[in-house]
């Protein structure tokens, strides 16, 4: 998709459809917004007066706000687009971002290919036009997404394919451009994460996705080693490797570095690779079990990030460490009752093999603390209890150190991915007290999450880490969005934008 920053007059520029906004309450538009009303002869003001326009906005993209108007050959545009932004205090770059995904989708659907927007959110709306932009154009690429890889008929690449974001003022157009090429990164990155996340299970095993890392690092000159089982036996990934002795596809650690700097500090992104969760032989519920292919959306969010940091060239090191296996019943599975020793060195008690997400992450993270890193992020479909506590909306965030946990947080927001923190109180890792071994692999139903995030905390030694639970917020599921059942890439964004306030 073609994307650029123009400097032209809302009225004269060419498109098939213009989208300009509106904020709720407001009964004079201005900005671009009121050229276009003005050339118009006021019609915009005469629909905001009928009621017909109200600038709201919803939660649900669907209930978005859009009112077409067909120009007549007043303005170069053939169409107005009012997009409802709902109400001014409360615009952030999230809403920006969902409402250019919203307003693509719906213009695409409605054969638009050329398509010119304001920037929303940096007049009236207050926000930075760099970061404003950039938002737009993540929500506009991760809008138009189609998973139709494995249609007969596809929908990929047709439709909208030009996007111009029109600018007055020729001056500010150097901090629009950035914000493009910014937003195209990242948004594409989420969209590398979503494909890989969509693959079936039999086009997506352990030996598949570090085939598709090799490809992504050769054409990024990024440096790659992938483990074999033998290479895990003889380092003692032996919880990591309990997970995978139940299948028969064989598991795969895949470590992809990026050296953007000489010095300063080295970031370790790790990410949960099962490729298909059964469960094991605590085995699952079959209702829904065909999502658990997307368990592996953290890997995937990983390797994405990869991506975006090499293709911007991002002045810091940054190691991706994902443990790849599958989680299968068999003669062989590992069982409830059964013992391992991670890497570092720590006794386990299995008393459920169905989560194994924490095992594969224990000696991924013991790696990743080894190889120096001097700060850690993992990234997993952890708990379903996550799920229960915070929706399909929020990501779950726990961390062992203030600060740390503090910057991630603002990598989120400016990612415009909601991430909550958890408490790790010392009191919870009672729960995973195990008479057989240092530690259980779970601690009952209460406080699934954090007891989650406790047993990780275990791995990372004195290395400030954060851990974000992605299980609700992975993956769609709800049938009031545009598309419903396919991966949402969460978590790249917040691991790009916390690598490059870091480089910063």
């Amino acid at each position: 998709m073609r994307i650029r920053a123009v400097a032209q007059s809302v009225t004269e520029v060419k498109a098939d459809a213009l989208i300009v906004n509106l904020f709720e309450g407001v009964k004079e538009p201005g900005g671009g917004t009121a050229a276009v009303d003005k050339a118009l002869g006021g019609l915009i003001r005469r629909l905001i007066r009928a009621g017909e326009i109200k600038g709201r906005w919803s939660a649900v993209p669907l209930y978005n706000e859009f009112t077409i108007i067909h120009t007549d050959g007043k303005i170069a545009a053939d169409r107005v687009a009012v997009a409802g932004l709902g109400k001014r205090e409360e615009l952030n770059l999230e809403r920006i971002q969902q409402v250019m995904g919203t307003a693509a989708g719906y213009l695409r659907r409605r054969g638009c290919k050329r398509v010119a927007s304001i920037v929303h959110g940096a007049g009236a709306g207050g926000l930075e036009p760099r970061l404003a932009t950039r938002a737009m154009v993540e929500g506009t690429l991760i809008g138009l997404y189609q998973p139709d890889a494995y249609k007969a008929k596809k929908d990929s690449g047709r439709g909208l394919s030009e996007l111009l974001i029109v600018e007055r003022d020729a001056n500010k157009l150097s901090d629009l451009r950035v914000g493009i090429r910014e937003g195209r990164i990242t948004g594409e990155a989420t969209n590398l994460a979503r494909r890989l996340a969509n693959e079936p299970a039999n086009r997506m095993t352990p030996t598949d996705f570090a085939r598709r890392a090799r490809e992504i690092a050769r054409r990024n000159d990024l440096q790659i080693q992938v483990l074999t089982a033998a290479a895990m036996r003889r380092l003692g990934m032996n919880a990591l490797l309990g997970v995978a002795q139940g299948s028969d596809q064989a598991p795969r650690f895949v470590v992809i570095r990026h050296r953007g700097a000489r010095g300063g500090p080295h970031l370790g992104l790790v990410g949960k690779g099962v490729t298909f969760d059964s469960g094991g032989i605590s085995i699952k519920p079959s209702e829904k079990m065909a999502e658990m292919k997307a368990d592996m959306s953290g890997a995937a969010a990983v390797l994405a990030a990869m991506e975006a940091l090499a293709r911007s060239k991002a002045r810091i090191n940054v190691t991706g460490f994902t443990p790849l296996v599958e989680n299968m019943p068999s003669g062989k599975a590992q069982r409830p009752g059964d013992i391992v020793r991670a890497l570092n060195g720590k006794t386990i008690e299995i008393d459920n093999t169905d989560a194994e997400g924490r095992l594969i992450l224990a000696d991924a993270l013991a790696y990743a603390a080894k190889q120096k890193c001097t700060h850690l992020v993992d990234v997993a479909t952890l708990t379903g209890a996550c799920v229960i506590a915070l929706g399909n909306i929020t990501t779950g965030l726990m961390g062992n150190d203030d600060q740390w946990v503090a910057e991630v947080l603002a990598a989120s927001e400016l990612a415009a991915e909601k991430t909550w923190q958890l408490p790790l109180f010392r009191e919870y890792r009672a729960q995973l007290y195990s008479d057989m071994a240092d530690i259980k692999n779970v601690g009952g139903r209460p406080a699934g999450p954090i007891t989650g995030g406790m047993f990780l905390k275990e791995f990372v030694g004195d290395t400030p880490w954060v851990h974000l639970d992605i299980a609700g917020t992975a993956w769609n599921s709800k049938l009031e969005t545009p598309r419903a059942r396919e991966a949402t890439g969460a978590g790249v964004r917040t691991m790009v934008n916390l690598a490059w306030e870091m480089a910063r």
